[in-house]
């Protein structure tokens, strides 16, 4: 499996002051969306998350989000390896996928940029 990147996961109580900093910080204009009640900005590296403390407690649970080529490689290799996909693979706004469990209790997002999504 090949990692494109990580992102950096972050939730925030006040989306519009983070999105300033952050879009300071890097100089890059924020990509925004919502999904599942959440409202979310990505600037550079970074993936700002706001919204209902419900859905933020489930979002927190997640270490980082890592960008691989194919999610559908990466499924098999993290079952080869000994992880367990707990949700997806999906579609999203930005491509596909899946939420997985590492054996160590680490949990990650990966996503690719799948046309086929």
């Amino acid at each position: 499996m090949e990692i494109l990147g990580t992102t950096l996961r972050i939730c925030v109580d006040d989306l519009e002051a983070s999105v300033a900093f952050y879009e300071g910080l890097t100089g890059t204009p924020a990509l925004r969306f919502e999904r599942g009640g959440v409202s979310v900005a990505a600037i550079g590296c970074f993936l700002l998350m706001s919204g209902p403390e419900a859905e933020i407690e489930v979002l927190r649970k997640v270490s980082a989000t890592i960008a691989v080529k194919d999610v559908d490689e990466a499924h098999a290799a993290l079952t080869r390896a000994g992880g367990k996909v707990v949700a997806g693979p999906l579609p999203t706004p930005a491509g596909r996928n899946l939420i997985a469990l590492h054996p160590d209790g680490s949990v990650f997002e990966y996503v690719d940029r799948n046309a086929s999504a």
